[in-house]
């Protein structure tokens, strides 16, 4: 077909772990480097956010989202990458080949390797099951960001905002700068997801924040009028608005993965995956927040910058093969895990850490095991959606161990 890609890597997803990845690849002299964009630009995420601090650590400077997504595309352009926007992957097949549709048709890609960095997406109304009618002015963080920054359009003014992860701060900027002026902030746990210096920026705001509320129902018929609220002691209140504002709950966006022949963790919700990025099919890795929800467009871009050397390794023949590996199990109390495998013997050429998140506030320690032998261990505070490493290069591994496990002892809720 005339309109088929060609490469000897080709990156699906021009984020900042895709564009790390695939210049990465360029300065270890890789010579054909393709990015697969369904977007019309590259950029990612940072697109939307109308704010800064990005690319510090990147570039020695601070931007805003979409100047940080500009600086992506050129850097990719400045190295030679091979870029094709608004082309969209419809399958990945074995043995590094795709289906692919752009402007002129369906056709086909083909490479020696493929990266998957497809980021993430925030969780739907309808994923959370919430109750009430189907009125205008519903939205998750990354649809405003899009109607405020590449729209030019305000969906609302006074919107309840639900959720206190990272991304909710990112929600009260953007409202900042729009002139939005929300009635509340509410979360379910009793202190914020994220950091507490983070959340005193939305009562600087003026924006009072409600902990142990829920959201029981949303009501309006053209437009969102009012949302009920259900507190701890279970009374309900009922609180007027215009809008309401789903941010976080994030999951890899994996739908390529659950469609093809690799195998999908059920802990991350991305691809399984080795301590090199490497997914069931050796010829596909994987970078940046498809891996697992989530982390900051800096930590995405230094991954997949590692992932991009990784796979260069690899195509010089300096990778080992995934004739040996051990799984790591996750306990009860343990959200997930990544890599879910490793080879042995352990290699210093891939990921430096065991990533691992849990699913409730607790305190204990933090221990993984091999035949209820203890590997590494360590007592602290553990809270949901806070990244939690174990060095890679403190583990000793039995080379005829078959199972790792991880587990948070004396948990105390």
């Amino acid at each position: 077909m005339s309109n088929a890609i060609e490469a000897d890597v080709i990156v699906i997803g021009g984020g900042p772990s895709g564009v790390a990845a695939a210049v990465a690849l360029g300065k270890r002299g890789v010579s054909k480097v393709a990015i697969i964009e369904r977007e019309p630009v590259l950029g990612g995420v940072p697109r939307h956010c109308g704010h800064p601090p990005f690319g510090m650590r990147e570039f020695g400077r601070v931007y805003t989202g979409p100047a940080y997504a500009a600086r992506l595309a050129r850097y990719a352009e400045e190295h030679g990458v091979q870029i094709y926007t608004g082309t969209t992957v419809v399958r990945m097949e074995p043995d590094a080949r795709l289906q692919i549709v752009d402007a002129r048709g369906r056709t086909t890609a083909a490479a020696k390797r493929i990266i998957l960095a497809t980021g993430v997406r925030e969780t739907p109304r309808s994923a959370r099951l919430v109750s009430g009618d189907r009125p205008i002015g519903v939205f998750n963080t990354g649809a405003l960001q899009a109607f405020v920054y590449l729209r030019h359009l305000i969906p609302f003014r006074r919107p309840l905002i639900v959720g206190t992860e990272l991304v909710a701060i990112s929600a009260v900027l953007t409202c900042r700068n729009a002139g939005i002026k929300p009635v509340g902030i509410i979360e379910e746990n009793d202190r914020p997801t994220t950091y507490k210096p983070l959340a005193m920026l939305p009562r600087l705001c003026g924006i009072p924040v409600h902990y142990g509320t829920h959201l029981e129902e949303i009501c309006g018929t053209k437009r969102v009028e009012s949302v009920r609220l259900r507190s701890r002691d279970g009374s309900i209140r009922e609180v007027e608005c215009d809008g309401v504002l789903f941010t976080g709950r994030f999951t890899p966006e994996a739908t390529l993965v659950r469609n093809s022949h690799l195998v999908l963790d059920h802990g991350t919700k991305g691809p399984q995956v080795d301590q090199f990025g490497r997914c069931s099919d050796s010829t596909y890795y994987a970078a940046g927040n498809v891996l697992r929800p989530l982390e900051t467009a800096g930590w995405s871009f230094r991954e997949g910058k590692r992932i991009g050397n990784i796979v260069a390794d690899d195509l010089a023949g300096s990778i080992p093969h995934t004739s040996r590996t051990t799984l790591i199990e996750r306990a009860d109390g343990i959200k997930l895990v990544m890599p879910q495998r490793l080879v042995l013997p352990m290699s210093m050429r891939g990921l430096e850490y065991l990533q691992v998140r849990v699913d409730h506030e607790a305190r204990g320690t933090l221990s993984l095991t091999a035949g209820g032998k203890p590997l590494w261990e360590k007592n602290m505070s553990l809270l949901p959606e806070r990244r939690l490493l174990i060095p890679l290069n403190e583990l000793e591994i039995p080379d005829n161990t078959d199972t790792l496990r991880i587990a948070v002892q004396g948990q105390l809720p």
